[in-house]
């Protein structure tokens, strides 16, 4: 399997959405994080299974919370992008590289 790297500020993203989120009810946040490691799994066995959203870019939804994994696939590895709510400023990371 591809290992998944992570864009720099995907990582910081994904850490202040746990914090909201555990701001709004106590364990909401390491809900948010569990949710977005099984997204992580589940990329990481089928990479191509979810549709290209932008460029080659593809997007996995998160099933409880309006936000999204887009990422690329490289040679040797899953490129993480970002972790975005979905409603949020949209087409903000496109600049990211």
């Amino acid at each position: 399997m591809p290992a998944i790297a992570f864009h720099t500020h995907a990582a910081e993203e994904m850490r202040a959405a746990a914090a909201y989120y555990e701001t709004r009810e106590r364990g909401l946040g390491d809900q948010f994080l569990d949710e977005v490691e099984e997204g992580l799994e589940r990329i990481q066995q089928f990479p191509r299974l979810w549709p290209i959203y932008e460029s080659e870019y593809r997007r996995y939804r998160l099933k409880r919370f309006p936000f999204g994994l887009m990422y690329r696939i490289g040679p040797e590895q899953i490129f993480s992008m970002v972790v975005a709510h979905l409603h949020w400023r949209p087409g903000y990371w496109k600049s990211r590289e």
